[in-house]
């Protein structure tokens, strides 16, 4: 019964170590895949938000144009009467030059009959001209309602792009013909192929218009109804293609909207995680596959962690149980010993005969009384000889017959042991001896020895009351390779959660790495952004100089507010990236707030007036010690979001001392912030959804930056209905500490004329042509005379003594030239040092601080026409003085 008791409970403790880490491996790897997939899901919607970001600023990037070609008053004649073979000619060499700069992939004029009267690619064999477009829903659209959008295949070209077409308008408000252009998104596949994911874009059938990957272009989503069929065929949206459904098997819904999706049609051999984002201006939908086998990893990782872990805790639990055993068992042994000992002293004391009995039968046999103990035992008297022993000590020992009996010196065992190499290395002798000391010693000893056989022996020894001296030896083999398997196995442990954590250390540094990546990415994509947009804000200041139909200023106000506003997003884009990479220098020092706050009340009380709004602000005498200008940044973007937000009301500015911190607020009465969003407005492109297209996004993403940067605390406190408070923390500052401000003598300026630049000779150099030919204008424009206007070789041909300018225009980034540098190699031709006004997209502080020192004048790309003209005056007056 015992026996099967024992083996019942022992199968029981195998089937609880299996079936718990069969449990935990699950238990684990479950909740670290669904773990690592929602990280990877986060990850993916936000890489999905910068595709839609890109398709939408290259679409937006021409949205403006059919405005501004519809106003051009050839197109209006050609469109009133019919023009003859010359002037279709020239309207046609027109529109090719208008294409040219503007980089489209075509312009064409279309006709009140839907007759295409001329075009960009007239002299191509696939021209445009003489086609009906009729059919064309962007030309519908157009005549209908204004404008229209269309994405469909070129039945002319067989070329597929994005239409977007504008209707041209005569004096009596009648649209007599629509302006088309026509963009190519096909870049926009190539910049997608270096994505290892599957990016697709669908149109409001949701067909696949646009893919990284031939095989899933033209592709069905869903069934299409019997309209939208007749629709697409009536409008040749895409010509002849063959539209083939995307066969797809949705295995998992995720928590925030993404699916873990088997692809059967075109085929994928792993499970696909697939998140979606809509384009609303366009009513496309941008979608986004991502390989999702690296959380599977993950999962299978933490199972085998999991099982590991229960697996060391059963162990450890059956080591603690075997040593709890072994130390009942040791002390039940040592109790029955002593008491055995205690009575045998006795009987040698009070009968002699007894004791003289027990060793005749010792020395014929072996002491009964010690034969149930499980360990063997051997005792000795005062004299160290042999008095009784038990067959378990004749066991482990192996002695031969005849060699233990009563009365023999133990030092003779000890000799025999020697000599089968038990005592270990070392002269035989001194080993022998040091045993002889301890037992004539009488301390109590313990220690363990292992045997040429691998058994490992524990020897405890305790003296007798008369002098003898008792032995124990104990097999504790068992219990040691226990504890060797469990130190093994722990060392496995070690290592596998060495490994792990080098895993973690490298993912962890291709995660920044590719964080610095994006981050130089963004800034050198914004300043290759900023360019155009510096020539195109300058054509708008030429522009609307030379209109003087109030309407037609109003429509360039318009472009050139939208200018300003992707100015500005980019502007905001580059910060970002400063503050990531840690590039933005800090200037903390202590001031006083009162005129900072004074400031920007005024600033924003004028914008306020214009919505209704009031901004009011409590002045204050408080110093504090922060940067005062990325301070003033941070107080914008809070004025600037309460009065975006606010329809009616007030928005009041001030201060609250709490300890030693100034806590700055901004209280508005606009809608208020739900809770579960309050995380999420500090994101970059995150807005609230209140059906107004109010920002990028970026704003309050700085905010949170600058903060961390400053180590100033950004709070916020909402009530929806009511309003909010925004509100950054600010240590406070001594005003003995406030750094004394050098008063530079003001410059004697002269009585300037009219028009200090008329007659003033500039030259502009930059690489962009299209900078080139709007600061020409411009500057003419202004009455300058514009020498040159060109790049650093045309420069470097034309410079000399007899042609010195009075004022350079100097890009800094020009292909293999710097901009400071070609300027001194141009110096030494002109043997002068004219004023120089550096006009880049670079945002370096320690570039402006050498434009300082050397008494220079630097903007930032896009230009503003009335600071660059006021800029210009003021370098032109102090270098005459």
């Amino acid at each position: 019964m015992y026996w099967l008791g024992r083996h019942r409970m022992l199968l029981l403790t195998l089937l609880a170590l299996a079936g718990g880490t069969v449990l935990c491996a699950i238990a684990a790897g479950h909740y670290a895949w669904r773990s690592a997939l929602a990280a990877e899901s986060t990850q993916v919607q936000r890489q999905l938000q910068l595709y839609g970001q890109g398709l939408q600023q290259r679409i937006d990037r021409f949205g403006t144009l059919p405005q501004v070609m519809a106003l051009d008053p050839d197109l209006l004649r050609v469109l009133r009467t019919p023009p003859s073979p010359a002037e279709r000619q020239q309207l046609n060499l027109k529109l090719q030059r208008a294409n040219q700069v503007t980089r489209t992939s075509t312009l064409t004029l279309v006709g009140r009959d839907g007759v295409a009267v001329a075009a960009s690619n007239w002299d191509q064999p696939t021209t445009n001209v003489g086609e009906d477009y009729s059919y064309r829903p962007y030309y519908q659209q157009a005549l209908a309602h204004g404008r229209g959008r269309f994405y469909g295949i070129g039945m002319t070209t067989g070329v597929p792009g994005y239409f977007m077409s504008e209707a041209i308008v005569d004096d009596r408000g009648q649209r007599i013909g629509v302006i088309v252009i026509k963009i190519e998104l096909s870049a926009l596949e190539q910049e997608w192929l270096n994505s290892p994911d599957v990016v697709l874009a669908s149109d409001n059938h949701d067909v696949v218009f646009l893919s990284n990957r031939d095989a899933w272009r033209y592709r069905l989503l869903r069934p299409l109804g019997a309209d939208e069929r007749r629709e697409m065929l009536d409008a040749r949206q895409y010509a002849d293609r063959s539209l083939q459904p995307l066969r797809v098997r949705t295995e998992d819904v995720l928590a925030d909207g993404g699916r873990m999706v088997r692809l059967l049609d075109p085929v994928l051999p792993q499970a696909m995680l697939w998140q979606s984002l809509a384009l609303p201006d366009e009513h496309w939908n941008l979608h986004l596959l991502h390989d999702a086998s690296a959380a599977t990893s993950a999962g299978r990782g933490a199972a085998l962690a999991g099982a590991a872990a229960w697996l060391a805790l059963g162990f450890l639990l059956l080591f603690v149980q075997q040593r709890r055993r072994l130390a009942r068992h040791r002390q039940r042994s040592r109790s029955e010993l002593e008491t055995l000992l205690k009575q045998h002293a006795q009987e040698l004391r009070t009968a002699q005969d007894g004791l003289l009995q027990a060793a005749t039968d010792a020395d014929s046999g072996l002491s009964r009384s010690l034969e149930h103990l499980p360990q063997g035992v051997v005792i000795i008297d005062r004299e160290q000889r042999l008095v009784a022993w038990n067959s378990r000590y004749l066991e482990l020992f192996r002695f031969p017959p005849g060699l233990v009996r009563v009365g023999r010196p133990i030092e003779e065992l000890f000799r025999y042991n020697a000599r089968r190499g038990l005592l270990g290395p070392g002269p035989i002798d001194e080993a022998i001896e040091r045993r002889l000391n301890h037992l004539r010693s009488g301390r109590p000893h313990m220690r363990e020895s292992e045997k040429d056989d691998g058994t490992v022996l524990e020897i405890r020894g305790n003296p007798l009351p008369d002098g003898g001296f008792v032995t124990s030896y104990a097999d504790i083999t068992s219990y040691k390779n226990a504890a060797r398997e469990l130190r093994s196995l722990a060392d496995a442990l070690e290592h596998r959660v060495a490994e792990r954590t080098h895993d973690l250390d490298e993912a962890r540094r291709e995660a920044e790495q590719a964080n610095r990546y994006k981050t130089r990415f963004v800034a050198s994509a914004v300043h290759d952004l900023l360019q155009p947009l510096n020539a195109a804000r300058m054509f708008v200041s030429v522009l609307r100089g030379k209109l003087t139909d109030p309407a037609q200023q109003q429509t360039t106000d318009h472009i050139d507010a939208a200018l300003a506003a992707q100015d500005a997003i980019l502007n905001s884009l580059l910060d970002i990236a400063r503050l990531e990479s840690g590039s933005l220098p800090t200037r903390v020092h202590a001031f006083r707030l009162g005129p900072l706050l004074q400031t920007l009340a005024r600033e924003f009380g004028i914008a306020a007036q214009t919505r209704g709004l009031v901004v009011d602000w409590v002045d204050t005498r408080a110093v504090v010690v922060s940067d005062e200008a990325l301070l003033r940044r941070i107080l914008q973007n809070f004025l600037s979001n309460a009065l975006r937000y606010s329809e009616r009301g007030r928005v009041l500015l001030g201060c609250r001392r709490r300890g030693d911190q100034l806590w700055i607020e901004v209280h508005d009465q606009g809608p208020g912030i739900p809770d579960a969003l309050q995380g999420e407005i500090f994101e970059e492109f995150r807005r609230l959804h209140d059906g107004h297209q109010r920002g990028a996004g970026l704003g309050l993403a700085i905010v949170d930056r600058i903060g961390r940067l400053l180590g100033h605390p950004i709070r916020l406190r909402s009530q929806l209905g009511r309003g909010s408070v925004f509100a950054v923390g600010v240590p406070l500052g001594d005003a003995s500490a406030i750094p004394a401000v050098a008063q530079a003598p003001a410059l004697a300026q002269e009585p300037a004329a009219d028009n200090p630049l008329r007659g003033r000779r500039v030259w502009v150099i930059d690489d962009d042509p299209h900078v080139c030919a709007a600061s020409r204008a411009l500057l003419e424009r202004w009455g300058c005379e514009v020498v040159l206007a060109d790049g650093p070789q045309a420069a470097l041909q034309l410079a000399g003594v007899e042609s010195v300018p009075e004022l350079v225009l100097l890009d800094v980034r020009m292909g293999d030239h710097h901009g400071p540098v070609l300027y001194e190699v141009l110096a030494e031709h002109w043997q002068a040092r004219p004023p120089v006004v550096l006009v880049t997209a670079e945002r370096d502080a320690g570039l402006r601080e050498m434009a300082a020192e050397r008494g220079w004048g630097m903007m930032a790309k896009p230009v503003k026409p009335p600071a660059l003209r006021a800029l210009m005056t003021q370098l032109l007056l102090r270098h005459r003085g």
